[in-house]
């Protein structure tokens, strides 16, 4: 899809996501998930000559429309990598504990949605294909052709929380065994409307099986997992990380990373002093935050956005 189609995105709480940030003059900022730029463009606005801000994605697409967008300003460094890597990228600069804001919006965006050459939606024709890059790894029609009927049933129900994972599975399996497994979204979203017997209601019966495809295909949680752990690392006293999560397998992990760096470590019974390491790195700030209604009613997308906001402490 052209950068000219791709740019008329609606970024999710932007406002509240900026003010998570608490942008300040100077220092190193990352959006760890450029999308089509909407946050970017706003944290820009609210920074500085001096900052510095990394715009990160895999998208291929999305890096492209950085570069048009951002390529002739100084401050911004513009990377397409996965956010798992950036840590490692980061640490190699040099700039572990100085960064003050990472920003993550996490999830499928619009305009990749929209795209059916994507292969994200069920709603619009396309192959079936679902990886945030589509110039490397495995399509959504590779695994399905090639997974054991249990293991599909596992992901359907623990990235889904699909309930008719097993019968879906079955489903899938006695359609590859016939040579009739779907090459497209369309076909694959029948096939599972075919196997599910009772749909929620005001939900397609293949929406869950979807994200837990897109989820699997892309080690979604596996790379949220990975930049976690490097979170306490990258960011200095006072920098802030602001999450915008859209299920709750994203919420909880983001929900029990804060809770536990926000706490004093385990320590032996009759422990005097807290020693440095067991120490709380994080606070949180404010309670989880989701969009208004005004936001929800312009923006349908966004209905089930929750954004969380936490600083490193000293």
């Amino acid at each position: 899809m052209p950068v000219s189609q791709i740019s008329d995105h609606r970024p999710v709480m932007i406002q509240e996501a900026i003010d998570g940030l608490c942008p300040r003059p100077g220092g190193v900022w990352v959006d760890g998930t450029y999308g089509r730029g909407g946050h970017a463009a706003a944290l820009l606005s609210a920074l500085d000559d001096t900052a510095c801000v990394w715009l990160v994605d895999q998208d291929p697409q999305a890096i492209q429309l950085a570069r048009s967008r951002h390529g002739g300003d100084h401050r911004c460094r513009i990377l397409q990598a996965r956010f798992s890597d950036l840590g490692d990228v980061l640490r190699g600069e040099g700039l572990a504990g100085h960064v003050m804001g990472i920003l993550l919006d996490l999830g499928v965006s619009s305009p990749q949605l929209d795209d059916p050459s994507r292969g994200f939606s069920f709603l619009r024709e396309g192959p079936l294909d679902m990886r945030m890059d589509n110039s490397r790894g495995e399509t959504a029609r590779q695994w399905l052709d090639r997974v054991d009927e249990k293991t599909l049933a596992r992901v359907l129900r623990e990235y889904g929380e699909e309930r008719f994972a097993r019968r879906i599975a079955r489903f899938v399996g006695a359609a590859r065994e016939a040579d009739a497994l779907p090459d497209t979204t369309t076909g694959l979203a029948a096939l599972i409307a075919e196997a599910v017997p009772r749909a929620e209601p005001g939900r397609h019966p293949a929406t869950r099986s979807f994200q837990a495809i897109r989820i699997h295909i892309n080690d979604e949680l596996g790379a949220l997992d990975a930049l976690l752990e490097d979170i306490c690392d990258l960011l200095g006293p006072g920098g802030r990380l602001v999450v915008i999560s859209f299920h709750s397998l994203e919420d909880r992990r983001v929900k029990r990373f804060i809770n536990r760096h926000s706490q004093v470590g385990d320590l032996p019974a009759g422990a005097g002093r807290v020693p440095p390491e067991k120490q709380p790195k994080l606070r949180r700030v404010g309670r989880a935050c989701r969009p208004t209604d005004s936001e929800v009613r312009a923006n349908p997308r966004a209905r089930s956005a929750i954004l969380r906001v936490a600083e490193r402490l000293p």
